[in-house]
């Protein structure tokens, strides 16, 4: 079975622009970009077209790659204050001169639709999210649109990211399955993965994972995005595996689209909290 992310994000923006209409809210998301990076740029138009689709009005803040830490601190305090702003996005990964922990500390909560920021991070953790990352968040999404319980399944997560992995054991935790985070020193990794009910892969090489490495009838969720001779390909090797797997992600398709559909959803969220505390 292929797990569509791009249908599943489809179908999930449709019923949010109707939300956003019957709510007579105008949710706004502001993204932050410093530098020219051409990846970077192309994920933060998608974004921005993602939010024209949903209906959530779209603001952008672009600093050149010579704009220091202090110049980043001050668009965003500008962000955090200006109360027709609900979402705040800063586009990682930021130069390397940069302090990224302070930038991603100095996002308001409240307007941390990313769900870096250590408050929601903790929230996280501690088992009661209010903003979760958006990666895996779209990936227990697509999980549960087709009927995928992770109670009481093994999981596997390969990375120890703060943008993927280790939110996503967490989310996988707080959904009652019994989970492992592999990483870079994990001794025999296979004879782990090949345990795993549902396996998750973002360790950024390209085709990475093989059919020898999964059980058979597993559910395999690929988040890697690699261009091998111009053709991009997930970190696992998608046409073997499939054979394998009870379910699979594809790549493109399956995992980034449900990305920007959950950025789509936290910042609606964000709006509704906001006019909640706002109106008190």
């Amino acid at each position: 079975m292929i797990l569509d992310g791009k249908r599943i994000s489809e179908e999930r923006l449709a019923k949010l622009k109707e939300e956003i209409r019957n709510s007579g809210l105008f949710p706004s998301l502001a993204t932050v970009i410093v530098g020219d990076d051409p990846a970077s740029r192309m994920y933060v138009r998608m974004k921005h077209r993602a939010c024209e689709a949903a209906g959530i009005r779209s603001v952008g803040v672009e600093l050149p790659s010579s704009a220091s830490t202090k110049d980043v601190l001050g668009s965003i305090e500008n962000l955090n204050s200006d109360p027709g702003v609900n979402g705040i996005l800063v586009q990682l990964p930021l130069p390397s001169h940069i302090d990224t922990p302070r930038i991603v500390e100095s996002v308001d909560p409240r307007k941390d639709v990313d769900g870096f920021h250590p408050y929601n991070m903790g929230c996280l953790f501690l088992g009661t999210p209010v903003f979760s990352p958006c990666t895996p968040a779209g990936i227990m999404t697509l999980l549960s649109a087709y009927g995928v319980e992770p109670g009481g399944m093994h999981a596997v997560v390969l990375g120890r990211s703060i943008e993927v992995g280790r939110p996503m054991a967490a989310l996988l935790l707080n959904a009652h399955a019994t989970v492992t985070i592999c990483h870079s020193r994990t001794r025999d990794l296979p004879s782990i993965t090949q345990k795993a009910d549902i396996l998750v892969v973002a360790v950024g090489k390209p085709k990475f994972i093989g059919p020898q490495m999964v059980r058979e009838g597993a559910i395999v969720v690929d988040v890697g995005t690699n261009r091998v001779e111009g053709i991009l390909c997930g970190d696992v090797d998608f046409e073997r595996v499939r054979d394998v797997a009870g379910a699979i992600t594809p790549v493109p398709g399956g995992v980034g689209p449900m990305t920007i559909a959950t950025l789509m959803e936290n910042t609606f969220l964000a709006a509704r909290i906001q006019a909640c505390t706002d109106a008190r």
